[in-house]
């Protein structure tokens, strides 16, 4: 039982950081544009394929570094030439925008790499155990993925909250004419902001390829648990999307771990009998089965009773 709970922790707060480092882009984004951009879990996904494609020529590391940098010059040319088009047209045609650029992307990593899985493997600079739980090898290559979470993270807050920079993106969103007037170019610093917001999701992606599968569908099976951290976390909070992701990887976690039903719990009780009958659909429907689905109730419980989130300042 100790080294379920043990086991489940370590997986569940990796699992957690690498939603956060999905999320923390799209939360920078909309934090400092105001652009609720669904298009983030795609550059997720070019990352993953870019890292996957360099990783093949020279190598992991160099992968690392100039996957994310190039997916990131693409989100400047999509803000430059494209969102910021749209921009005036208010936050639904923002939104019509990111939604059609997802498949646009899909279709295109579909053309370039196909539908099946690609063999992105683990660097053999990682490929050993960094310690053993109770006769479990822990894979070092997670442990890579988890301070490289923890450090960006830390970065970002640092940057955000207690630079000239951060500052001035920030005050950029608020009062984009006086910043203006100051000197700054606001285009060319929201044009650097979702850069750099895509360019977090493409870091994700190399460091996740090898663990989870990287195939053209993965932006569209991730992309929709990203909102619901963002929305958790509280809208344009980077410590509420850091909070979230933890909650929600720990919650998956365990519960993918847990493989008991209501039959399992009540099943040597009188009432077993009487709701057996009632529920007989769900009766033996177990936690494990049920896991994929608790972000999302968790996402209605929290639009319901704190529709700002647990950490963020904005009722919509």
């Amino acid at each position: 039982m100790l080294e379920i709970v043990l086991i489940s922790t370590l997986n569940g707060i990796l699992y957690g950081m690498l939603l956060f480092l999905m999320a923390s882009g799209l939360t920078v984004i909309f934090s400092m544009m105001g652009v609720l951009n669904f298009a983030h879990a795609s550059f997720y996904m070019l990352g993953a394929f870019f890292g996957f494609e360099i990783s093949r020529h020279v190598g992991f590391w160099p992968g690392l570094v100039v996957a994310p940098f190039a997916v990131a010059l693409i989100g400047m040319a999509v803000e430059r030439y494209g969102l910021r088009q749209v921009h005036k047209h208010g936050h639904v045609a923002e939104l019509l925008f990111t939604f059609g650029l997802t498949f646009v992307i899909q279709e295109v990593v579909q053309m370039i790499w196909g539908k099946l899985p690609v063999d992105y493997r683990v660097p053999p600079s990682l490929d050993f155990p960094a310690f053993t739980i109770f006769a479990t090898n822990y894979p070092a290559f997670k442990m890579f993925e988890l301070l490289t979470s923890i450090a960006i993270f830390a970065a970002l807050l640092l940057i955000v909250k207690r630079t000239r920079v951060g500052l001035v993106v920030q005050a950029a969103l608020s009062h984009p004419e006086m910043v203006g007037m100051l000197g700054h170019n606001v285009g060319r610093v929201f044009m650097l902001v979702f850069g750099v917001g895509a360019g977090l999701a493409a870091v994700a992606g190399v460091i996740a390829g090898p663990a989870l599968v990287t195939q053209a569908n993965m932006a569209a099976s991730l992309g929709p648990i990203l909102f619901v951290i963002v929305v958790v976390g509280g809208l344009g909070s980077l410590s509420g999307a850091f909070v979230a992701s933890l909650l929600i990887g720990l919650v998956q976690t365990f519960a993918v771990a847990i493989n008991l039903s209501m039959s399992d719990i009540f099943g040597g009780t009188p009432l077993a009998g009487v709701m057996s009958v009632w529920f007989s659909d769900i009766w033996s429907v177990t936690v494990a089965q049920i896991a994929p689905i608790l972000p999302y109730l968790l996402l209605v419980m929290i639009l319901i009773f704190r529709p700002r989130g647990l950490m963020g300042n904005r009722e919509s």
